[in-house]
């Protein structure tokens, strides 16, 4: 048995030699011979068999990567593979923990709507309507009125006309140049 044991020991010592290599032989050998090992520590960790496809990807990617770190005379490929694959299957359920938490901590619950809402969605929300509500009130007056009524209060270009006294194209040209000065406001907030 010892002599089988030694042989082994010799066989992963030669694959893990060729691996350092640059052999991409020895890493088909290696995954051939591991990756359902490697795969089967990650489901047990996981229970999820996609993200543990992932760990086993990761797995033999950093083997790739990081062969000369592999110690075979403290433990042997087998060994390393498994341990590895449980560290990542560990770091992937804490990294999907700390994701759900943060996607918890930022929505709350709109009490009038009994719907979660996103706290970061809503802040930006809010910016963004001061601000557009600030560059409105800097406005001229009459470009500042054809937009209320345009816009908060639902007129056409010709209610709006009516509802002021002025020709319809007057209308159209004040609500077109109070749209453009409020681009041209708003783009310098966004880029200052």
């Amino acid at each position: 048995m010892i002599a089988s044991s030694e042989a082994t020991d010799r066989g992963e010592h030669v694959l893990v030699a060729r691996l350092i290599a640059g052999d991409d032989g020895a890493l088909a050998e290696i995954y051939d011979d591991h990756s359902a090992m490697v795969y089967g520590v990650a489901t047990r960790v996981l229970a999820d068999p996609v993200a543990a496809e992932d760990v086993c990807q990761e797995v033999f990617v950093q083997l790739w990567a990081q062969a000369s770190a592999i110690d075979l005379d403290r433990c042997s490929l087998r060994g390393w593979l498994s341990v590895l694959a449980h560290r990542r299957a560990v770091d992937a359920v804490r990294r999907s923990e700390r994701a759900r938490r943060r996607e918890e901590r930022s929505q709350c619950l709109d009490p009038e709507r009994g719907q979660v809402i996103d706290l970061a969605e809503a802040t930006v929300g809010e910016d963004r309507a001061r601000r557009a509500r600030l560059a409105v009130a800097t406005l001229p007056e009459e470009q500042r009125r054809v937009l209320e009524l345009a816009f908060w209060e639902g007129l056409s270009y010709r209610q709006v006309a009516d509802q002021l006294g002025i020709p319809e194209g007057t209308a159209k040209s004040r609500i077109r140049l109070a749209l453009a000065k409020l681009a041209s406001m708003l783009e310098e907030v966004v880029h200052a």
